[in-house]
């Protein structure tokens, strides 16, 4: 069918207008719409089923359903939010239905689902070296180590407010829980988190350059394999036992 083009950003449709057009099977609309929220859906998805693939899975099936009700949506709460809630209620429903606690939140690994010209997000001009890329990567992987150790109660306002940036008061709407309450979390959830950070920094100290092993081992070889050749490596020898010897 034909569409009539979605605003650019300058003029993006209210919450309510994104609803009508969808339950009108506008499909630029729909596509448009889930580029903009999928990477936050899925990290909600991927933090309650902790498995990528499931949490694709739970972000389409809730697409899916938020499809056929947003004819319903009334603009009582906003898109996201709304968003969110079933996002949530999706992957909670597949997390039970595996036999696992249903609580909420971990950290997922970014799926790239947002492409970044959709985002306006323009890329370096010079390419990011191999080793600055390994860095952040382990970088990455013991900050989402560290969050996925948080209690659970912290982890999921942790996400919303530190990762996705939401404010205070749309994570209580989210949560169901007072604002008071997503404050003082979001304040232990930091606190938790520096001190976890603080602990593996640590630990990275006591084997930083470390030596001992392989490196080692090389030195030695190459060293004893250099000397191995050298002509006056037989005659500095036998000066050597010689005078100890005397």
């Amino acid at each position: 069918m034909q569409t009539a083009p979605v605003e650019s950003t300058a003029t993006m449709p209210s919450d309510l207008e994104w609803a009508r057009r969808i339950a009108a099977d506008d499909r630029e609309a729909l596509r448009l719409l889930m580029r903009r929220h999928n990477q936050t859906l899925f990290r909600i998805a991927r933090s309650i089923v902790r498995d990528d693939a499931d949490a694709e899975d739970a972000v389409q099936e809730a697409w899916i359903n938020a499809y056929g009700a947003i004819g319903r949506f009334r603009g009582e709460a906003k898109l996201s939010t709304w968003l969110t809630r079933i996002v949530m209620n999706e992957a909670i429903r597949r997390r039970r239905k595996s036999g696992r606690a249903a609580e909420v939140i971990s950290i997922g690994h970014d799926a790239d689902l947002e492409a970044s010209a959709d985002d306006g997000v323009a890329n370096d001009a010079t390419p990011e070296r191999p080793e600055r890329a390994a860095m952040r990567a382990d970088t990455r992987r013991m900050l989402e180590a560290a969050i996925d150790a948080l209690p659970e109660t912290f982890r999921a306002v942790f996400v919303l407010r530190a990762i996705e940036e939401m404010p205070a008061d749309e994570v209580a709407a989210i949560l169901a829980i007072p604002e008071a309450t997503v404050r003082t979390r979001f304040f232990r959830a930091r606190g938790q988190l520096r001190e976890s950070l603080a602990r593996e920094i640590d630990f990275a100290l006591e084997d930083a350059f470390s030596f001992a092993g392989a490196r080692c081992d090389r030195i030695v070889t190459g060293v004893l394999a250099r000397i191995g050749d050298w002509p006056g490596w037989r005659c500095l020898m036998s000066r050597t036992i010689h005078s100890q010897e005397n």
